[in-house]
């Protein structure tokens, strides 16, 4: 999966690996997480950030905290990693069904609301996995470049 540089858990204090989360992940939290580890990231490799890239990074991992919150029963671990030129953002929740792509339009024809999160991670990312947890639930991870 990705090769970790640097790890960065919004569910769990530093230093509690392993003592499970304290607080639930939501997407803002998740967003800091991101700029972090992306801001880490530059002043290491004395690079600029993109921010277009950042951007994509942001929104990802805001679209992967936003569906475990209303679809998979809430966010039980949140990680962002560098791998070498890409971020990998990680959500795990405790549903195992897959995420899916619901057409714009219901049965009668009448426009649905929201349905566009699972579609925008897969475009922004380069790749996506989904696995599923020993223990019960899923774990998304999502590959962002970051040039």
């Amino acid at each position: 999966m990705c090769e970790r540089h640097t790890t960065e858990s919004a569910t769990e204090p530093s230093g509690t690996r392993g003592a499970g989360p304290k607080r639930l992940c939501h997407p803002a939290d998740a967003r800091r997480a991101v700029e972090r580890v992306v801001a880490e990231r530059c002043r290491i490799t004395h690079t600029q950030c993109d921010p277009g890239a950042l951007g994509d990074a942001l929104l990802v991992a805001s679209e992967l905290a936003s569906n475990a919150m209303l679809h998979g029963g809430g966010v039980t671990d949140f990680r962002v990693d560098v791998a070498g030129p890409c971020l990998c953002v990680s959500v795990s929740d405790r549903s195992a069904e897959l995420p899916v792509i619901r057409p714009p339009v219901d049965a009668r024809g009448r426009r649905r609301s929201g349905g566009l999160g699972w579609p925008i991670v897969c475009r922004l990312s380069r790749d996506v996995r989904v696995s599923e947890l020993p223990a019960g639930g899923k774990c998304i991870t999502a590959m962002v470049e970051l040039p």
